[in-house]
C-alpha cells in the first residue's frame, strides 16, 4: 500500500509540475493557449489525486476530508477550464492568470493546510 501511495504521490506532483510549467512557459507570450503540458498535467494531477485519496482511505492514514474537498473542487475547476478551452486558438489573459492562481493555490493548500491534531 505504501508503494502505491508513493507512486500516486509522485504522479500527482508530476501532473502539477506539467500544468504549472505549461502555464509559466507562456508568461512572456502575448497570446496564451492551452498547451499539451497543461492538458496532460491537469488530467494527471486530478486523476492521481483521486486515486491517492482512495489509497489513503483504504489504509490507516487519517484523511482531512475538508482539505481534500477543497483541493478536489479547485482541481475540477482547473480541469474543466483547461479541457473547455483546449481547442481554442488562444485564451484570454485573465483565464491564463486565473488558471495560474488556482494552480498555485491548490499547491499551497497541499503544503500549508495542516491537519488539526486534538
Amino acid at each position: 500500500m505504501e508503494l502505491a501511495r508513493l507512486i500516486l504521490l509522485a504522479l500527482h506532483l508530476l501532473g502539477f509540475a506539467a500544468l504549472f510549467g505549461g502555464l509559466i512557459v507562456q508568461a512572456r507570450e502575448p497570446q496564451k493557449v492551452v498547451n499539451a503540458a497543461m492538458r496532460d498535467g491537469a488530467g494527471t494531477a486530478f486523476l492521481a489525486g483521486l486515486l491517492l485519496v482512495g489509497v489513503l482511505e483504504a489504509g490507516d492514514t487519517a484523511v482531512d476530508h475538508v482539505k481534500i474537498g477543497v483541493k478536489f473542487a479547485i482541481g475540477l475547476v482547473i480541469l474543466v477550464l483547461v479541457m473547455a478551452n483546449m481547442r481554442k486558438p488562444q485564451i484570454p489573459q485573465g483565464l491564463w492568470a486565473g488558471l495560474l492562481v488556482l494552480t498555485v493555490v491548490n499547491a499551497g493548500i497541499a503544503v500549508f493546510w495542516s491537519p488539526t491534531h486534538a
